[in-house]
């Protein structure tokens, strides 16, 4: 579905991005479930994977099943990036699959009964610029929301610090907490945390 942003020629993987891969490959077996995070493991055996969003700026929502049959639907993960486009100059690319799914863990692990409340989706190059220069700080130069690898949330329904201790025990990627402005980012690259 993707070319130049696909995880397949994505540089650095992390060893969970590894991990992942190996098993969507077919090769990683029980071995590599064992070694897994015990939340991707259980994602595994799920027969549907599904997610809700609203976008709080394009007053849009959206309820999907992006996972089905032991396949992801194309259609639907094109209208997760719809709905993640940046909704200020209305461009838009495939999101991520492996930041997808790390939503559906995290929505699961917090029980959550509401769709995520999404603050930022993907960002194109020349609106990550005129946020680092125009906004408070905290927009890093070469944003992972530039390669549909990250996203800023808030799950209506349960406090952001519970949200924030449940996404570092994931040890999935990057995970910036922002209490101040009220929103958690996540992201599919290198582990690490950060406040901001």
């Amino acid at each position: 579905m993707r070319d130049k942003f696909s995880r397949f020629n994505r540089p650095q993987l992390t060893t969970c991005q590894h991990r992942r891969r190996l098993i969507k490959l077919g090769l990683g077996g029980t071995a590599m479930l064992l070694a897994m995070p015990p939340a991707f493991a259980n994602l595994a055996k799920l027969p549907e994977r599904k997610l809700s969003l609203y976008n709080l700026h394009t007053g849009e929502q959206l309820k999907t099943t992006y996972w089905a049959e032991g396949h992801y639907q194309s259609n639907e993960l094109q209208a997760i990036s719809h709905i993640l486009r940046d909704h200020r100059t209305n461009e838009m690319i495939d999101m991520d699959n492996d930041l997808i799914d790390l939503m559906t863990i995290l929505h699961r692990q917090m029980q959550g009964k509401q769709p995520y409340h999404i603050i930022s989706g993907y960002r194109s190059a020349k609106t990550n610029e005129m946020l680092r220069k125009t906004g408070s700080g905290g927009v890093a130069k070469k944003s992972f929301h530039t390669l549909g690898q990250a996203v800023d949330v808030r799950l209506p329904g349960r406090q952001l610090t519970e949200l924030h201790e449940a996404a570092l025990k994931l040890h999935a990627g990057g995970v910036g907490y922002y209490p101040t402005s009220d929103f958690l980012h996540i992201d599919t690259g290198p582990v690490r945390q950060w406040r901001g």
